[in-house]
C-alpha cells in the first residue's frame, strides 16, 4: 500500500493528512493558521501536522510517497512558489522549500480550489470524467477546471476563477474591484446578503422570525428554509439566487464543455431544492440544449476532504 501527505492550508485552519493508495484519509492532524504571520512559520506548522498525521497512523515517512498543498492564491505548480495570496499574505513564497527543510519529500503545490476538483476527479463527483468543472459556494465562488485528466491553471497559474466572471455588469462590486460577478450572487456571502436586503424591505418576511429563533443570526440557511414554509419573500430570494447560480453555470458549461459540472460548499446542502431547478434552467439556456449530451450537473461528494484528497494525488497530476 502506498501513502501520500495531502495538506489543506486555509485562512482559518492547517489540515494535514495521510491518504493511502484507494484515496482513502487514513488519519488528519489540524492546527489554526493564526494569521497574519510569516511564511516560515506557517510552513514550520504545515510540516508540524504532516509528521503527527504520519505518526498517529502509525506509519514512518519512509512510507510517505510525497506531500502535496492546496493554498488559497497563485500557486506555481512548477517551482512550488506561492506567488501571492491576499488571505495569507504571501508573495513569492517557496513553501515547497520550505516544507522540504522538515520533510525530506517531493513537495507539491496547487491551488486549494484546484486541488478540491482534483479530487473530486479521483475520488468524488467527478470520477470517471474525462473533463470536469468543479464550483465551490462558499465565501466566494472558487473554481477548478480538469481538461483530459490534467489540472488547468492557465499559462500564469491563475486560472479558473470562474467566481470573477460578470453576469450584471450593473451588479453589486465584488472583492475583486468588478461589478456584478459571479461570486457576488452565487457565493454563501452573497446569499446572506442578499437575504438581508430582503429582511430589511420585508419586517412581516418569516426570514426574521427563523434569525432570532437561531441567535440573531442570518445564514444562507434562512431563506431555503422560510421558503419552504411558504414565505413569500424567502421564495423570491432564492427564486434569484437560483437564477443566478445557473447563469454562471451556464456561462461555465459555454465555455467548457465537460462531461461533469460538480458544485459543492455549504448551500448545496439544501440537495433537490437547489439542484433541480438550476438543472431546469440550464438544460433551457445552455447553447447545446439540443446535443444529445450535455454536462452533468451533479453535487460534490467529498465535502472538505476534497481539497486533502486532491492535495494529496498532487504527485500523480504532475506526471
Amino acid at each position: 500500500m502506498k501513502y501520500y501527505i495531502g495538506i489543506d492550508l486555509g485562512g482559518t485552519n492547517i489540515v494535514a493528512a495521510v491518504v493511502d493508495e484507494d484515496y482513502n484519509i487514513i488519519t488528519k492532524a489540524s492546527t489554526k493558521t493564526n494569521r497574519p504571520r510569516p511564511a516560515e512559520a506557517i510552513a514550520d506548522d504545515m510540516a508540524a501536522m504532516a509528521i503527527k498525521a504520519v505518526e498517529d497512523a502509525g506509519l514512518t515517512m519512509d512510507q510517505i510517497e510525497w506531500v502535496g498543498v492546496g493554498t488559497p492564491g497563485i500557486a506555481n505548480s512548477s517551482t512550488g512558489i506561492i506567488e501571492y495570496s491576499n488571505n495569507l499574505g504571501f508573495e513569492n513564497t517557496p513553501m515547497a522549500k520550505l516544507i522540504q527543510k522538515h520533510i525530506d519529500k517531493p513537495v507539491f503545490i496547487e491551488n486549494d480550489a484546484n486541488a478540491a476538483a482534483y479530487g473530486e476527479y479521483v475520488a468524488g463527483a467527478a470520477k470517471g470524467a474525462k473533463n470536469a468543472v468543479c464550483i465551490t459556494l462558499g465565501t466566494g465562488v472558487g473554481g477548478g477546471i480538469i481538461i483530459e485528466g490534467k489540472i488547468y491553471a492557465g499559462s500564469n497559474f491563475g486560472g479558473a476563477e470562474i467566481g470573477h466572471t460578470v453576469i450584471d455588469l450593473n451588479g453589486p462590486k465584488c472583492s475583486c474591484g468588478r461589478c456584478g460577478c459571479f461570486e457576488v450572487y452565487s457565493s454563501a456571502t452573497g446569499l446572506i446578503r442578499m437575504t438581508k436586503e430582503k429582511m430589511d424591505v420585508c419586517p412581516d418576511s418569516l426570514m426574521h422570525k427563523l434569525t432570532e429563533e437561531r441567535g440573531g443570526k442570518v445564514s444562507a440557511r434562512t431563506s431555503f428554509d422560510a421558503m419552504r414554509q411558504g414565505d413569500a419573500a424567502a421564495k423570491e430570494v432564492v427564486d434569484f439566487y437560483i437564477k443566478a447560480l445557473a447563469a454562471g453555470i451556464t456561462n461555465t458549461i459555454n465555455i467548457f464543455q465537460p462531461d461533469v459540472l460538480c458544485i459543492g460548499g455549504g448551500v448545496c446542502n439544501e440537495g433537490d431544492a437547489l439542484l433541480l431547478p438550476v438543472k431546469e434552467i440550464v438544460a433551457r439556456e445552455v447553447y447545446t440544449r439540443n446535443s444529445p449530451k450535455n454536462a452533468e450537473i451533479v453535487i460534490a461528494k467529498l465535502g472538505n476532504d476534497a481539497g486533502l484528497i486532491g492535495a494529496a494525488f498532487l504527485g500523480a497530476a504532475a506526471k
